[in-house]
Formats: structure tokens, sequence, C-alpha cells
């Protein structure tokens, strides 16, 4: 199955084209940039935009923007190419890069997202419950990078790969395709926009 994969949930946007599990063409931009990056993997891969079997956008957590144009341009596609979409969870992708951390994405606030016995949470690093020597990965590692290490965890280094959400990754965990309009954002929490002052 051809599939196109991209996630723009956080800061660095991952562009995929995988070929039944091989991957074709994999690009590293910014997420403004998502359409360009499709064109790119697109030609890089040798493939038509016609001849896509499905889509699979990350649904987040992250910023609500980046966010937003990403399950945006999944659904346009989708729909514009009559193939069906697949949602995968930005945290999943990061844990399935490597396998056995705790993945850990920069919710802004001073706040991470994370998984708290597999369930998506937004929370202050410092409230993370590490076990020595956890392996955490993502931007909010790297950006709370001491708090984290202090509190008995590992985080790569900063220019590491296994900080980044790797599109060919969603392409693998993507589960049962269907209409683009079923694909929902996992915000976790209420955008900035919507916060009521108290």
């Amino acid at each position: 199955m051809l599939i196109l994969a991209f996630d723009t949930a956080t800061g660095v946007a991952t562009s995929a084209l995988v070929d039944d599990g091989e991957t074709l063409a994999e690009r590293s931009t910014v997420p403004a940039r998502v359409l360009e990056d499709v064109d790119a993997v697109l030609r890089q891969g040798g493939a038509q935009a016609s001849s896509l079997e499905g889509i699979v956008v990350g649904t987040g957590p992250g910023s609500f923007t980046s966010l937003r144009m990403g399950l945006s341009a999944g659904r346009a596609l989708a729909f514009a190419l009559e193939i069906p979409l697949a949602g995968v969870s930005t945290l999943d992708a990061l844990a399935a890069g490597a396998p056995g951390a705790l993945p850990v994405i920069d919710a802004r606030r001073q706040e991470v997202f994370a998984l708290v016995d597999g369930v998506p949470v937004a929370l202050a690093p410092a409230s993370l419950r590490l076990s020595p020597g956890q392996l955490c990965v993502g931007d909010g590692a790297v950006r709370y990078r001491e708090v984290l290490e202090a509190a008995g965890a590992e985080v790569p280094a900063d220019d590491s790969e296994l900080h980044v959400p790797r599109a060919s990754l969603h392409a693998g965990l993507a589960g049962d395709f269907g209409p683009a309009e079923q694909v929902e954002p996992l915000y976790v929490r209420v955008p900035d926009a919507d916060r009521r002052p108290a």
C-alpha cells in the first residue's frame, strides 16, 4: 500500500512516502511547509499523487496551529484524491522511534504532553514520575532536559533523531483507514484562544 504520511504537531514537521513498509522518501522541515514537503517526497519517491492509496496524519498533541495545518492538509488531500485517511498520535510515533522511551512534547505554558499509563496528559515536567535511567525523547525532553535529568531521566543529545516524530513511523502505526472527517485532533487540553480568565 502506497502511503503518504506527515506530522506537523511539533516544531519539526516530517513527511514520508512509504510503500508496503519501505520508506521511499522522507523529509523534515517546518509545519508551514507541509504541502511543499508532500510535493517533495512524492517527487523524490517517484510517485504521482494519483497513485496514493492512503494518507496518515499526526493527530498530536502539540501546537494547536501547527496541528490544525497538518489535519487540514490531510483531510483536503484525502477528499481531493478520494482516498482514506488515518490518524496516529504524535506521542505514539515518538515512542515507536525509541522503544521503551517516554515521549515528551513541549506543551508550552511550562508544561509537557506525555503518556502516563498509556494516556496522553499535559502536566508540569517536574510532575512526571520517572524511574532512574528512564529515556525521555521529544522536543519537551530537550526543552526541560535539566528538570528531567535531575529526576534521574536520560535525554539524548539535542540533535538526536530520537526527538523527531518520524512520518515513516506514523505509516507503520496506522490502524484503520477511513473517511477523512473521522480523523480528529488530540488536543489533550483547551487551546489558548478558548481559555477564559479566572
